[in-house]
């Protein structure tokens, strides 16, 4: 028995949003940055919650999980909105790390206080991104979707940046 391959055609359905096409890309970069950075620090947490030693350990470690299922949350947030806005969102690690603007670290040998030395900087440089993303997505893309997304991302992150500060002090 022989099986007939149809050709499935796929029809392209423009996206009639209220934000020209050019602007959608622009804001689809700044959230493909994004979400290159919230998976660099959630390969972090995870790596950390792994690793992490000391007396601390046992708070630590789920203090690393829980962040980091938050990031889950995030992160799948902004690849919907990327396809929301009629792009595809990076799926790869290789697309991570071109367009990420954090770095990763590795295991630190289990040293907690740089763990969250480095947690820190990366939530505070998220932060920061997101408030000047937010900005430009609204006056140079006219996209309030986008920057009511972006506050709410940020919101977040302040909170989990005051919780890892909360360790430090």
């Amino acid at each position: 028995m022989s099986i007939e391959t149809k050709n499935l055609t796929h029809e392209k359905v423009d996206v009639n949003i209220g934000i020209e096409t050019s602007n959608r890309q622009g804001v689809a970069h700044a959230l493909k940055q994004l979400l290159a950075d919230e998976h660099v620090l959630y390969i972090k947490l995870r790596n950390y919650h792994w690793n992490v030693t000391g007396i601390h350990f046992q708070q630590l470690h789920a203090f690393f999980e829980e962040q980091y299922d938050a990031l889950e949350d995030h992160i799948d947030d902004i690849a919907e909105r990327i396809r929301s806005l009629g792009f595809f969102s990076p799926g790869s690690m290789e697309a991570f790390k071109k367009e990420a603007r954090l770095e990763e670290t590795g295991h630190l040998n289990g040293n907690a206080e740089q763990m969250l030395k480095n947690l820190l900087a990366d939530h505070e440089a998220i932060i920061q991104f997101l408030r000047h993303d937010q900005e430009v997505v609204m006056e140079e893309y006219n996209d309030a979707g986008t920057q009511d997304f972006l506050i709410a991302l940020m919101e977040e992150h302040e909170k989990m940046a005051w919780m890892v500060r909360a360790h430090l002090a």
